[in-house]
């Protein structure tokens, strides 16, 4: 057993959306990796944590792509391995700041807009704007971490046509406004929602 911390001031969107455990069997892959985990924790190399943080991050993901229960539990990963919604998430997150609608995004999928909104909420576990709207917030909220962006420009960024408009839905959305955010990163200690 493990546990993965994440850095993100904002994991939610990603830990919802992620398996609450993961059952592995007959991984041999898996089991390669761990053993170069355990090779590379006994030695004491130059690069051994650099090393181990690398083997780690594939370690997870090779958890999650070999879970037994990815196929049953809604999800990230049980939309991306649908071959209709792989290319709308893959959409989305290539190009946060479009203006995506169910109707685009069922286009892409191949599907009528009611099919694409049923078969996106059953897999994923949330509706496609709902989905949306939170990956552009975890953005926001990364790229607020930076202060030679301003807020207008942030907001561009997610997919909002203005700073205002922005400001209310981060607001609504996280709990506090995205300059409370801003100053908190910019001090080291990023505030939490």
């Amino acid at each position: 057993s493990g546990f993965c911390a994440f850095a993100s001031s904002d994991a939610s969107l990603l830990l919802s959306l992620l398996p609450r455990q993961v059952v592995v069997r007959d991984a041999p892959r898996l089991a390669r990796l761990v053993a170069l985990v355990v090779d590379e924790t006994c030695a004491d190399r130059p690069g051994r944590d650099v090393i181990l943080s690398r083997l780690v991050e594939v370690l997870l993901i090779e958890a999650l792509r070999s879970d037994e229960g990815i196929a049953a539990s809604p999800g990230l990963l049980r939309g991306l391995a649908d071959p209709h919604l792989a290319p709308s998430l893959r959409a989305m997150h290539g190009d946060p700041a479009h203006r995506w609608t169910v109707q685009d995004l069922a286009r892409r999928a191949g599907l009528s807009r009611s099919a694409y909104f049923q078969r996106f909420r059953d897999a994923v576990g949330m509706p496609p704007m709902q989905y949306l709207h939170g990956w552009r917030m975890a953005l926001a909220i990364e790229l607020l971490g930076h202060p030679e962006r301003s807020l207008s420009e942030v907001a561009a960024l997610v997919g909002y046509g203005s700073a205002s408009a922005f400001s209310t839905a981060f607001t609504r959305h996280v709990g506090q406004p995205p300059s409370h955010v801003a100053r908190g990163s910019a001090t080291g200690s990023p505030t939490s929602p």
